[in-house]
């Protein structure tokens, strides 16, 4: 069975790595597949009890690899950790099948080192489930969850969790959509569309940006117009102040005249 898994192992680094020419090359001159071949014997000591020789052999395959991979971690079949240095993997990490990992990823807890007695035997470590991507030197922090298909871009930083199929950027990482959505689920190498994608941040800041230009633009047009009305209002409102000054002359006029035709008579 285990064997098995090996062939399957050494079939994914074929499939996925354009470099790996034969799998005799892949199984004696590929770190990420030794890394996996030392966890996969690790893991069954573990699982038989053989704690402190899991621990220890895992040890080993760290100095040899400088992968670290937890012995009590769940690994599903068909995983490639390519490049393999510096990646690490916590003891409560559950990966699901046809997983690959880039180097410098992290699958780590928050807070390790807080209330540590707390924590012990708690899920604290993330799960990524079938056909993920985590691009390299992405932080993948904390008991999350990240769906199936999805993508994690390269220093990526993600501490919640991620929704099937989609692609997730930036620190902290937030879900963005490739420009192509018929291309999503297919495989990105390190998690992130070389074709690049959309980012919503932008997106939003882009259209308030346009709205913000139309707005000045109106304003301008409106406040155009007011300058064109403007001084036809001063010449209406003298003309208005003369017809009233005329109106109180000939009121003022009519009494003397009265008065005047009174004494003739």
């Amino acid at each position: 069975m285990i064997f098995k898994r090996f062939q399957e192992d050494i079939d994914s680094f074929m499939a996925r790595d354009p470099a790996a020419r034969s799998r005799f090359e892949v199984a004696l001159c590929y770190p990420g597949f030794h890394a996996i071949v030392v966890y996969r014997m690790a893991h069954w000591l573990w699982g038989h009890g053989w704690r402190l020789s899991a621990r220890f052999l895992a040890h080993l395959g760290k100095l040899i690899t400088t992968v670290e991979i937890h012995p009590a971690a769940r690994i599903g079949r068909r995983f490639v950790i390519d490049h393999a240095t510096g990646v690490v993997i916590g003891e409560t990490s559950i990966i699901g099948d046809d997983v690959t990992l880039y180097q410098g990823v992290t699958l780590g807890g928050v807070s390790p080192a807080v209330d540590s007695d707390r924590q012990v035997d708690r899920k604290r470590h993330p799960t990524l489930h079938d056909g993920v991507i985590v691009g390299s030197g992405a932080q993948v922090l904390g008991p999350i969850t990240v769906g199936e298909g999805a993508r994690i871009g390269a220093n990526s930083v993600v501490h919640k969790d991620i929704p099937p199929g989609v692609t997730a950027v930036g620190i902290p990482a937030h879900v963005v959509m490739p420009r192509d959505r018929s291309r999503a689920k297919e495989f990105v190498a390190y998690g992130e569309p070389v074709d690049g994608a959309p980012d919503p941040v932008f997106q939003t800041i882009d259209t308030l940006r346009r709205q913000m230009t139309g707005l000045m633009d109106r304003i301008e047009e409106l406040e155009g117009r007011l300058a064109e009305v403007e001084p036809d209002e001063p010449s209406a409102a003298g003309a208005t102040a003369e017809g009233h000054q005329e109106d109180h002359q000939q009121d003022n006029e009519e009494p003397a005249t009265a008065v005047a035709s009174g004494g003739k008579g």
